[in-house]
């Protein structure tokens, strides 16, 4: 039996390959995912561990419950402890450690480096002069205000060298410095293709935190002196806002979040694989079903002379076993290139990937292989069973037991059930809101799998419904809607493996284009606004200087102009932050639905409320608000309105005279402004020059922050729909081995058709509009189920975005059965082709 599997595995290598495909696909996803976050993993916490080498111990603030309720009294770390630290038993050195957000400017104007780590940090000299952490290669470290050091990689990157003048910005306006000096550093971030300047200690304290203040110590401990115990002695001269940890426990909780990061990743890019290898299970399935078929008498030849059904069953699946060793194998090494591909995709895009060798773990080898070899034996499974049940007689007139009536009602009334369950849960979870996500995400499971039980029912009527189109192709069209409905469970499993990969698609394209719609009528309602001005990089949610908005204040253009700023606060009892706005123009910038009072209430100690912060506390109009503010004094404000809240504008608002008094540091996060003529261009770049051509800044009107959350949708979208096209090559795949399967069991009646008048060109006419009429019938339903996924997923999506409205993209759904009857035109080349080359003699005598 063993030879004879083999030797039919070697019989009929063309469809093998088919099979082979399918799961080499599905496999090189899985390992090029597991490779791809394994090295990117391994990269991160090499680079991690080389920025903890020089730390043994580090000390930072902690915030404890009871500073938590009086914001502002939380000490942080001064001069003090660090000399204590210094002097501490096994101590060599102690470093004091600040760092901020620091834009840097190239020569031509844009921004060097990337997003949030564009960082600025202190120069520290130790008692010989120099910081441990830094070794300059030009120049020499920054000693006084206008001066900085520049990392050799951004250096090199914006071709700067000692002794040049470079724009930098740290909270807005743009500061002219000189770099006096060059230097190599271990830090993560510039690894990754970050930038990071030093300024001198004092300038750094003064910009980033407050003079004579770190945000961490670092503690490097003598020779001899272990990190456990050198915390140990850290321990006893803390004072109680302050904690300790060693390097080593910094760098394995940054390797877990590291970990932790990637496997959401992971999740995620294994998801895709899983769905490619599900539609693969199809063309296994079929397969087999084809080469079953095709060796009946020899099966059954074979029972006859012996063989039990156990033998049979175990030929089948030694035959499986071998096509997905193979297919798991060439998966395995197209895997690694697929790994090495992303992490080069990556790079170009300009993110954040430390240098490092690409990993292949032994699990990473262990699970492509037992998903390849699984994968393709469960799908041989049931066709080794059909094969199995041959009856020996069959060998006398190779006649083969069709699918009985009751098989088909059985099937019909299972596949009802599992559907309306599906549709029922689905319709459960809409309705849940929030805490719907579990019922409707093992409801659309459900569901997908009733439709697949019940597309052998729903081929009938809807390849019916095709009849008058096909019958314009005349004899050709005609035999083509009857050949495509002549084995229902066939065509199935081929239009089903289609479904799959549309039904995904549309879903996601319904949900982004609802989703993208919702944020343009937020972003059109809720602004009034022309434009949004705030500093760029890690969402624009950097601090910004007052000195911006008093800038932007003076200009001719600005007719209304309001900074906002947001302060902590202990507010009715709980942790909660203020919002501060020039009340006087707040209602020429904002948008809003008031259901008690307006923004005339606003003032003094009167704040307006959104409806959330209002139902939680049972405050309405005239309501007073105990508050403490960030610098531990205590006030009562009173409610002068409630308004609706959205993603944008929310929480407790006030007027910035009030809250200012009270902030540690004054910053905005965002400045609102409206302007003569509304939002041109020739405003925009008038702003733009107020504030000196600065890239850290971005100033943005409602269609730049529509565009830019577009962006990133279209972004995940369009990464969404390259990992399915990986389902859709698969099921491409299928429906030429279903047509395949179709010629071969026609053979003898394709002969008699070419002997009775129908031309090669007919034939091949045939061929392709079964093909296209199976391609279609699974776009339609893939569509159908996706529209349906993608209104279920809106209904969650609109308690959160109260402004979330259903958008059917008529134009990409044209597109998609656009793409399914090219997938089916395209999957019938082949086919076609062979079927009308068969020799009409040859094919009349076939049995």
């Amino acid at each position: 039996m063993l030879r004879t599997a083999v030797r039919n595995v070697l019989a009929h290598k063309a469809r093998l390959l088919m099979t082979v495909l399918a799961v080499l696909l599905g496999v090189a996803f899985v390992s090029g995912t597991l490779v791809f976050t394994n090295t990117i993993s391994a990269a991160y916490q090499k680079s991690s561990e080389k920025g903890f080498a020089g730390v043994d111990v580090a000390i930072t603030p902690h915030t404890s419950d009871d500073d938590a309720a009086s914001p502002g009294s939380a000490p942080r770390l001064g001069q003090r402890v660090l000399d204590k630290a210094a002097k501490v038993p096994g101590a060599a050195s102690a470093t004091g450690v600040v760092h901020g957000y620091t834009a840097l400017s190239k020569k031509n104007g844009d921004l060097l480096g990337s997003g949030f780590s564009t960082l600025g940090g202190n120069y520290y000299p130790g008692t010989d002069g120099k910081d441990p952490r830094y070794t300059m290669t030009q120049g020499r470290a920054p000693r006084a205000e206008g001066e900085i050091a520049l990392d050799s990689k951004s250096a090199e990157r914006g071709h700067y060298k000692a002794g040049d003048s470079i724009r930098v910005s740290v909270d807005g306006p743009v500061r002219a410095e000189k770099i006096v000096g060059v230097f190599t550093t271990d830090d993560g971030n510039v690894a990754a293709g970050g930038s990071l300047a030093l300024f001198d200690n004092a300038t750094a304290q003064r910009l980033f935190a407050k003079p004579g203040q770190f945000d961490e110590l670092d503690v490097k401990a003598a020779p001899g002196t272990s990190q456990a115990a050198l915390k140990s002695a850290v321990d006893k001269i803390l004072p109680k806002e302050a904690e300790a940890a060693t390097g080593q426990k910094l760098a394995d909780d940054q390797a877990e979040q590291i970990k932790r990061g990637m496997s959401t990743m992971q999740t995620g890019m294994l998801a895709f694989a899983g769905i490619a290898l599900f539609v693969g299970i199809f063309i296994i399935a079929n397969t087999f079903t084809m080469l079953v078929a095709q060796r009946t008498r020899e099966l059954a030849l074979m029972r006859a002379v012996g063989a039990t059904r156990r033998q049979v069953t175990r030929s089948v699946l030694i035959e499986a076993t071998f096509v997905g060793a193979v297919a798991a194998v060439v998966g395995l090494a197209a895997g690694v290139g697929i790994g090495a591909g992303l992490r080069s995709l990556l790079n170009s895009t300009g993110a954040l990937v430390p240098d490092g060798p690409l990993v292949v773990k032994p699990t990473t080898v262990l699970v492509s292989l037992v998903v390849g070899i699984v994968v393709t034996v469960l799908a041989a499974w049931l066709p080794g069973r059909r094969a199995a049940r041959i009856p020996p007689v069959a060998a006398m007139n190779s006649v083969h037991a069709k699918p009985s009536t009751r098989g088909l009602v059985v099937r019909n009334s299972i596949g009802a059930v599992l559907a309306a369950g599906g549709i029922a849960l689905v319709l459960a979870g809409a309705g849940m809101g929030a805490d719907g996500k579990g019922p409707m995400g093992l409801g659309a499971g459900v569901l997908v799998i009733g439709v697949f039980v019940l597309t052998p029912l729903l081929s009938r009527p809807l390849i019916a419904a095709a009849a008058p189109v096909l019958r314009v192709f005349g004899m050709p069209g005609k035999l083509a809607r009857q050949n495509a409905v002549r084995n229902p469970r066939r065509t199935a499993a081929t239009a089903s493996a289609l479904m799959v990969g549309l039904t995904l698609i549309t879903g996601m394209t319904v949900i982004a284009g609802s989703v993208q719609k919702g944020i343009n009528k937020m972003a059109a309602d809720g602004l009034k606004s022309d434009y949004v001005v705030s500093m760029g990089g890690f969402g624009g949610s950097r601090p910004l200087s007052p000195d911006v908005s008093k800038t932007l204040g003076k200009l001719p253009q600005v007719t209304a102009i309001s900074p906002l700023r947001t302060s902590p606060a202990r507010v009715g009892g709980d942790t909660d932050s203020l919002t501060g706005v020039n009340g006087k123009a707040v209602s020429d910038l904002v948008g809003v639905d008031f259901s008690q009072g307006s923004f005339s209430g606003l003032g003094g100690d009167k704040v307006v409320i959104d409806d959330k912060t209002a139902d939680k506390h049972g405050w309405k109009l005239g309501s007073s608000i105990p508050v403490t503010y960030e610098d531990g004094r205590g006030s009562k404000l009173t409610v002068g309105g409630v308004y609706t809240g959205n993603q944008m504008i929310r929480g407790i608002i006030m007027d910035s005279a009030t809250i200012t008094p009270h902030m540690s540091t004054v910053t905005d996060f965002q400045v609102m402004l409206k302007t003569r003529g509304g939002g041109t261009e020739a405003n925009k770049h008038a702003l733009k020059k107020a504030l000196g051509d600065n890239p850290a800044i971005q100033v943005q009107n409602k269609k730049d922050i529509s565009d830019g959350i577009a962006k990133f949708f279209t972004l995940m979208l369009n990464m969404l729909y390259g990992l399915l096209a990986m389902a859709v090559i698969v099921a491409v795949l299928g429906v030429i081995n279903t047509l395949a399967m179709s010629v071969f069991e026609r053979s003898q009646e394709i002969g008699m058709l070419r002997a009775i008048g129908l031309d090669r060109r007919g034939i091949k006419r045939m061929v392709r509009l079964e093909s296209l009429v199976i391609s279609l019938f699974g776009g339609v339903l893939g569509l159908g189920l996706g529209v349906f996924f993608g209104w279920a997923a809106g209904e969650l999506i609109s308690t959160g975005l109260p402004t979330y409205q259903l958008v059917l993209p008529w134009g990409r759904m044209g597109l998609f059965l656009a793409l399914a009857a090219f997938v089916g035109v395209l999957a019938a080349l082949w086919p076609a082709r062979r079927a009308a080359r068969l020799n009409m003699l040859a094919a009349i005598k076939a049995e």
